[in-house]
């Protein structure tokens, strides 16, 4: 289910509520901890969880407008607002608000979104935030406002609890960081999940098909036009809506320089794709009998999973030798699952 895009659009019953507003750009452990929060009030009073979030996120709202000149002045986005909301909801949420961050909501006074959010649309009776959170017009607002305001409206205003992991506080940023490095260990440990990306086939140019490697290119809803958190060809392992265990395969995410690509792109080779059982299941998933497009998985929601870093995004001088070297990523990606 998407998120909530306005607060004209609440749906009845959502209010009063306890809730969290924040980035939760990646719903990593220090939000899990936020959401367990919550729900330890949400249970005590009988409510309903509400998470506040942006999109597109401040600082990517901010860089934009004032260092607009290139894409690197963004920080990497980690998520899209779709695969954001699932994840949430996944972990307790009831209901995900996601305010379009824009020059209305920039010039918006703290009195204002105190009393048109929390009091006036959300009720809140709980809310947790970071002790550094500020909001409205300058960042004017802050911890020490919402605590008096909560005296001022009734409700309790908690600070986050710190998560750690490693002796240091789990973040995005640090997320960010170890997404450069490919340490995908440590991402586990930061996230409680391996990192994915997930959206919704879409029909590509199909050049994978000519050379004997196809892949589906993957809907990555904001990613597409952001800065990419990793950049590379990734051994993955790949959920398909409809089925129990995950397809293994190569992934390449950049811009695919070799075919003069220019907005970023997500694409999977499924290894082992092209069996019996897919093809009647792949007709289960899709309600379809049509044996024409059995392997076809366009519209169908993949959620890919970052396990292993194979080499960098190359430009290659032609087709033959782009499919030279993705014969030679297969083999690294088999040999790392073997291992």
């Amino acid at each position: 289910m998407p998120p909530i895009r306005d607060i004209k659009n609440l749906p009845a019953g959502i209010a009063p509520a306890v809730v969290s507003i924040g980035n939760f750009d990646v719903v990593h452990l220090g939000h899990q901890s936020v959401i367990k929060q919550l729900k330890v009030q949400a249970d005590k009073l009988g409510l309903p969880i509400v998470v506040v979030t942006f999109n597109p996120l401040a600082k990517e709202y901010f860089a934009a407008k004032y260092a607009p000149t290139s894409i690197e002045n963004l920080p990497a986005r980690l998520s899209g607002i779709q695969q954001r909301t699932r994840l949430l909801k996944s972990y307790g949420v009831d209901q995900v608000l996601c305010l379009n961050f824009d020059e209305k909501l920039e010039t918006q006074t703290a009195e204002e979104f105190v009393q048109s959010l929390l009091v006036d649309s959300l009720q809140a009776k709980f809310l947790v935030v970071g002790d550094d959170f500020h909001f409205g017009y300058q960042r004017q607002g802050n911890f020490a406002m919402l605590k008096d305001a909560g005296q001022k409206y009734g409700f309790e205003v908690q600070a986050m609890d710190t998560y750690e992991v490693d002796d240091e506080r789990v973040s995005s940023g640090r997320i960010r960081e170890a997404l450069s490095a490919h340490d995908f260990p440590l991402i586990k440990r930061l996230l409680g999940r391996d990192y994915s990306i997930s959206g919704k086939v879409l029909k590509g140019q199909q050049l994978g098909t000519t050379i004997g490697f196809p892949t589906a290119n993957i809907d990555m809803e904001g990613l597409a036009s952001s800065r990419l958190p990793l950049m590379g060809v990734y051994a993955v392992k790949t959920i398909i809506k409809g089925f129990d265990e995950p397809f293994l395969g190569v992934a390449n995410i950049g811009v695919r320089p070799t075919v003069d690509g220019v907005t970023n792109s997500l694409e999977v080779h499924l290894l082992d794709f092209h069996t019996d059982d897919v093809k009647q299941r792949l007709n289960n998933a899709r309600q379809s009998k049509d044996s024409e497009a059995s392997y076809a998985l366009y519209g169908l929601e993949l959620e890919v999973f970052f396990m292993h870093a194979i080499r960098d995004e190359q430009k290659f001088s032609g087709v033959q030798e782009l499919k030279t070297q993705i014969s030679k990523d297969v083999i690294v990606a088999k040999q790392f699952f073997a291992a």
